[in-house]
């Protein structure tokens, strides 16, 4: 978001210097290229007066921040750049002078196109194309906007409400031949900024459009184009939330690099870009999580009835001879083969453990509670690691399964056949206390023939 904020600072810099030419790219480099390049064409007039816009936008910001009371005047303060703006320019005639103007505005709104609606045209293959990719984008854009603004609020979007309301819109604008319709940056940014808080300011803003288009068009003839140049300007800068990135940096570097990502590939070469870059490594990082899921070894502090991973409660004591290994993650083919490496790896490293003591690793308990669903792969590792533990002499327990994992263990096979039901237990407490109790009969029993 903070890089499409930018990009379209970038482009206001043309009303900004009162430049005529501007290169049509968005890019950093381009844009810098085209300023330097039509460098003849800079008038220090709109330059100045849009510096004084600027102090006047910003200033009535930051006297609202400090006088909440005094609201209404960052609230009007885009309203009096337009309007002072615009006399100012009549007054000087700043069309002659340096200011560019927005010229003669055409009254009326535009009228229904749905007669020219056709599917026989050579160009409705690259519409549908073109359509596509803007649709994605103007998705995209539009719920990252309401959800920006939205959580300075403390406020919730429903993204499924969005995506009808877009696009009722756009068949609605289309209609019309109207532009592509989503929640644009600038005009939310100014909408926000302004004071509104409910749906129904778009709908005043709306039927003030109509009745300027209709009968005020004329009077906006004036209109500096640094004025509005400004207004975009001050309104994208609180869009860019400068102690977010070290705020990423501190809590996860990942994530920081994706949000660089993103920032780098929308300011230097496109949006698609940008967003594509940081779409694909968040899709990569969601695969590495699947695919290598979180295993631990789970020890008993505060007496044993509570369990923990032992690398984050080094206090925390082994069971003699039992294992717990928490698996963490749905339990998938992306991830069923690692998953049975680390198992039988904590197995091994365990049983070398107890040999040093003199002992034998008699029971693994596998804590299936974060595995929140299984496919038939994943079935078919704990096949394989039930078969490898029992040809050892290992016992195996499952502990807290989810129902949904219960209902295909049963269905498969794997409880009645293989563990037994009576090595399901709901607590890590009771599959250790079992696993205790199974192995002090077997040594008495041992005792015994003994």
């Amino acid at each position: 978001m903070g890089g499409t904020a930018a990009i379209i600072i970038l482009q206001q810099l043309k009303g900004m210097l009162g430049m005529k030419h501007f290169t049509p790219k968005t890019d950093l480099i381009s844009v810098v290229r085209a300023i330097f390049h039509y460098r003849h064409e800079w008038k220090w007039q709109s330059a100045v007066l849009g510096i004084c816009f600027l102090l006047f936008l910003l200033s009535s910001k930051h006297l609202r921040k400090k006088k909440p009371n005094l609201f209404w005047v960052s609230a009007i303060a885009p309203f009096m750049v337009v309007i002072i703006g615009g006399i100012f320019a009549f007054l000087v005639k700043g069309n002659e002078h340096g200011i560019p103007i927005v010229g003669d505005l055409k009254k009326g709104i535009n009228p229904l196109s749905i007669s020219q609606l056709t599917f026989t045209d050579k160009h409705v293959n690259t519409a549908v194309k073109a359509g596509f990719l803007s649709g994605i984008l103007a998705l995209a854009e539009g719920i990252a906007v309401g959800r920006s603004l939205a959580l300075i609020k403390n406020e919730q979007i429903d993204g499924n409400k969005e995506m009808i309301a877009f696009g009722i819109m756009n068949i609605a604008g289309s209609c019309t031949s109207c532009y592509l319709t989503t929640g644009p940056f600038s005009k939310s940014a100014v909408n926000f900024h302004a004071g509104c808080r409910t749906p129904m300011s778009n709908v005043v803003m709306s039927v003030c459009i109509m009745l300027v288009l209709l009968f005020l068009a004329p009077l906006f003839k004036y209109t500096p184009l640094v004025a509005l140049s400004a207004i975009i300007v001050v309104a994208m800068i609180g869009l860019i939330k400068v102690k977010e990135f070290s705020h990423l940096y501190r809590v996860d570097k990942f994530d920081f690099c994706i949000c660089m990502v993103a920032f780098i590939g929308v300011v230097f070469f496109t949006m698609v870009i940008g967003l594509g870059a940081s779409v694909g490594l968040s899709v990569i990082r969601a695969l590495l999580h699947v695919a290598r899921p979180n295993t631990c070894k789970l020890g008993s502090i505060a007496g044993g009835d509570i369990f923990r991973d032992v690398r984050h409660y080094p206090h925390a004591r082994n069971i003699p001879n039992v294992l717990v290994l928490q698996l963490g993650s749905p339990i998938y083919f992306v991830n069923a083969g690692y998953l049975r490496e680390r198992i039988l790896r904590w197995v091994e490293d365990e049983e070398n453990a107890c040999k040093v003591d003199g002992q034998d690793l008699q029971c693994v308990v596998l804590d299936l509670g974060g595995v929140s669903s299984i496919d038939n792969t994943g079935i078919g590792m704990l096949l394989e690691v039930h078969q490898n533990l029992d040809r050892r002499g290992i016992r195996v327990a499952l502990t807290n399964p989810k129902l949904q994992v219960t209902e295909k263990l049963v269905l498969s096979g794997y409880i009645k056949d293989k563990i037994g039901e009576e090595w399901v237990f709901l607590t890590v407490k009771d599959a250790v206390t079992a696993c205790r109790y199974a192995l002090q009969r077997s040594r008495s029993k041992d005792d015994g023939e003994v």
